[in-house]
């Protein structure tokens, strides 16, 4: 029977995936949505700059790894672009100042995604001084690998896309890649931040895929833009012409397109194995937004201090697409933007299918903010859950080729071995086209969050162990050694 399915939903792919017209990219990735995307909002509103606030709140966590230590205090006088958080771990990104100014505390506060986060507050003093030395002008075409690398890491950027992923470490494999792609899909709903940045910064971007290319040894390079952006896809292609090894693959839309496995699939047709990386298959991926700002920070020596962040729902009167400081709150965003037509019955860092609800507007835009949602009752309210059916359409819609259903049910009876060992948890991306197409409204995604979360809690306590028990029998072997 496992074959027959197997068989029935390929031919179902295939059939209802076919390409419109010759020449076109086909998906080549099983799964997925066709959520209403909600882009029209936001997508025609130019890239406004947002003025600077009197008080910026800029978190040390902004990243995936450890969070940075501050190396201002209470009182420090900042300029632009002046280091003020970093670590001694080897997974982290610096954290720099946004503006010129004042510290005025350094103290725990709220965080998109952490709850609570170490913070540098700081006042700004209306003059956006820039540190001693930046910008800077400088010819990338001279620099070899390593010193664009060190300009990379210097300036502290990460994935900009939502990942977060420390960029320095990223384009470093451990393995040898022959393919870049450039992450322009921007599947998530009412997101339209990266899509204005391919209209008006092309060449921003073209550059910095240059740069990157020299940077990783590749030849060849893919700008994957989904089909329902076909202003950027012409713009994109104009702006590539001349530089070889340089070609935009228009995708047919499909959410989660813009997930590097399934993006990776959809342009090369190469399959990252299960527990894999990207580099694994010969390829890295970076967001359009983070390879602009390897632009600023590789050419003049800027760290990532600001970003492009969409603000946009049906709570929002004037949905925008803002060019902001790291550390303005969602509140001033949003009144920028007009403030709220009408009470939100959902605040969102993020889109509507991977976003995290807010409890307050006081919580940052971060290095990783692509979005601020701020939606409706008549679009969030959701029914009470039911017993599981058994209908299997969250088995047809995982990207991921997993059994959602089963991975609910099993995290509910909090039986998290089995679902990790038997299921595959871990490798779920936790896209929400399971939550989505449930007709039961089972909060799917919520519940394989939980159990993925408790999994690597124990993964955790287990690693420690481990490292504590080496490390007792080592002393207890010097002691014997120092007896004789």
């Amino acid at each position: 029977m496992a074959v027959i399915s197997n068989i029935y939903r390929a031919l179902t792919e295939f059939l209802v995936c076919a390409p419109k017209r010759w020449g076109e990219v086909m998906f080549k990735f099983l799964g997925g949505i066709h959520p209403n995307d909600g882009k029209r909002l936001a997508m025609d509103s130019a890239i406004e700059q947002m003025p600077i606030p009197k008080t910026l709140v800029v978190p040390m966590g902004q990243h995936i790894g450890a969070p940075c230590t501050p190396c201002v205090k209470p009182g420090d006088t900042v300029k632009k672009g002046q280091l003020i958080g970093t670590s001694e771990a080897f997974m982290h990104a610096d954290i720099h100042s946004p503006t010129s100014g004042t510290v005025k505390k350094v103290a725990p506060m709220p965080h998109s995604g952490m709850g609570s986060c170490m913070a540098v507050v700081i006042e700004s003093d209306g003059e956006d001084t820039w540190a001693d030395g930046l910008p800077l002008s400088r010819d990338w075409q001279q620099m070899d690998p390593d010193e664009i690398l060190s300009a990379i890491q210097k300036a502290g950027i990460v994935g900009m896309g939502g990942a977060t992923f420390p960029a320095h470490i990223k384009l470093k494999p451990a393995k040898p890649v022959d393919v870049l792609i450039l992450n322009g899909a921007e599947c998530e709903p009412y997101l339209t931040a990266d899509y204005r940045l391919m209209l008006e910064e092309p060449e921003k971007i073209v550059t910095g895929t240059e740069i990157l290319k020299k940077l990783l040894s590749v030849k060849n390079a893919y700008i994957g833009i989904e089909d329902n952006k076909p202003e950027a896809i012409k713009k994109m292609k104009e702006a590539v012409k001349g530089h070889d090894g340089i070609e935009v693959a228009a995708l047919r839309t499909k959410y989660p397109q813009g997930a590097e496995k399934m993006l990776i699939k959809s342009i090369t047709d190469r399959e990252v194995p299960t527990g894999g990386r990207p580099m694994d298959v010969g390829a890295v991926v970076q967001n359009v937004g983070t390879v602009a700002a390897i632009t600023d920070a590789v050419t003049k020596g800027i760290p990532l201090i600001e970003r492009i962040t969409t603000v946009s729902g049906d709570a929002v009167k004037s949905p925008k697409n803002i060019r902001a400081k790291i550390g303005t709150t969602y509140r001033e965003m949003i009144a920028f933007a007009g403030g709220f037509k009408e009470e939100p019955s959902k605040l969102l860092a993020g889109g509507p299918m991977m976003g995290m609800a807010q409890s307050t507007l006081d919580v940052p835009v971060m290095k990783g903010s692509s979005g601020i949602l701020g939606l409706t009752k008549k679009l969030t309210e959701h029914p009470d859950e039911r017993a599981c059916i058994r209908c299997g359409r969250c088995v047809r819609a995982c990207p991921m080729q997993l059994i959602p259903s089963m991975l609910s049910i099993l995290s509910e009876r909090r039986d998290f071995d089995k679902a990790r060992i038997d299921y595959g948890l871990m490798n779920c991306v936790e896209c929400g086209c399971c939550t989505y197409v449930c007709p039961a409204k089972r909060n799917i995604v919520h519940y394989i969050k939980n159990a993925k979360a408790v999994c690597k809690a124990e993964m955790v306590k287990a690693k420690a162990k481990a490292k504590a028990k080496a490390e007792a029998e080592a002393a207890k072997q010097e002691g014997k050694e120092a007896a004789k």
